[in-house]
């Protein structure tokens, strides 16, 4: 197995899937011979000719319209949003069209594309580059929300969203794009979306996490294990649809439990994880739940690295928890 950083291992899954399927398409802004702004699509335009990976306008709403078109045609489209923050423009062209097809046809259609765009902090982007919008689309029923935290999980939950009948938001967190590295099988393989990885094995505190917030999480478990706190941590993976009895089950587990994401707090998914588990295993709670977010303001600059969790917030309502 190569060890890959994630951004190789998202490069390597649209390789993969191009090689073995003539009609998977990749296309968006800067993403042909320059291989997208992260160089995600790298290489593509050389080896599958500019028919398969080619650049298209700067309309968003342009981009996802022609993905829906190909993909009720037989094709499988890999739109990429340059960044997430840009992604409103085609909101309604997703939430309206994409998310809709299969129930308005009742199941003659589907729609088999994937957006694929960077999103979160971390990289000093500013308001208009760092946003994490996964709320606004989980409540979309039609649509799926897939974001990967290692190397390994990037490929495959990329080459299963791939092969989804139905359209799939692959959120990338670009924190982690060149930050991780990790152990990938070469060829094709799946991770199964709407599973959850277990990142770490514990007693004491359930951590429930995604993206670039699980390195976050993992830190804070092991400052939490020198004082005696052992954290189960959960890498939640698919948000939409979610493993909702795998999220019981690992609460129960410890009766404690911590959400983190680096999304504003209000109405962010850390409210449906609180909401679930507060319908089906309050009277295994030994503690209120703790969300540990970003702040409900737009996202700073130069303040980007108090506005997103780090450890010691997430150790802080990890004791808070434990020693309630």
């Amino acid at each position: 197995m190569a060890t890959l950083t994630l951004i190789q291992a998202v490069n390597d899954a649209l390789k993969t899937a191009m090689r073995d399927d003539p009609n998977v398409l990749v296309f968006g802004e800067d993403v042909g011979p320059k291989g997208g702004v992260f160089l995600a699509t790298d290489g593509l335009t050389k080896e599958f000719g500019d028919n398969r990976c080619f650049d298209t306008p700067l309309s968003e709403d342009g981009i996802v319209g022609a993905a829906i078109g190909m993909a009720v045609n037989g094709l499988k489209p890999v739109a990429e949003i340059q960044f997430q923050d840009f992604i409103f423009p085609a909101f309604d062209q997703i939430v309206s069209e994409a998310a809709k097809l299969r129930y308005r046809s009742g199941g003659q259609y589907t729609c088999p594309m994937v957006i694929r765009t960077p999103y979160g902090g971390g990289i000093r982007g500013g308001l208009y580059h760092s946003q994490s919008g996964e709320a606004y689309f989980c409540h979309t029923p039609g649509l799926k929300v897939v974001i990967p935290s290692t190397p390994h999980d990037a490929k495959g939950l990329l080459l299963a969203s791939i092969e989804d009948p139905d359209p799939v938001l692959f959120l990338e967190p670009k924190a982690l794009y060149r930050s991780v590295k990790g152990e990938v099988p070469e060829g094709r393989y799946k991770v199964d979306l709407s599973t959850l990885r277990t990142a770490r094995e514990g007693s004491g505190v359930t951590v429930f996490c995604y993206g670039a917030m699980v390195p976050v999480a993992l830190r804070a478990a092991e400052q939490a294990a020198e004082k005696g706190i052992e954290c189960h941590v959960v890498d939640l993976r698919t948000l939409l649809p979610l493993d909702e009895d795998g999220v019981i089950d690992a609460a129960k587990r410890t009766g404690r439990v911590v959400v983190v994401h680096e999304a504003p707090r209000f109405c962010g998914f850390g409210g449906e994880i609180s909401a679930i588990l507060a319908e089906n295993c309050i009277e295994w709670m030994e503690a209120p739940i703790v969300r540990v977010a970003g702040f409900d303001t737009p996202f700073p600059n130069t303040l980007e690295h108090h506005y997103m969790p780090d450890d010691r917030r997430v150790l802080d309502a990890i004791e808070r928890v434990w020693n309630y």
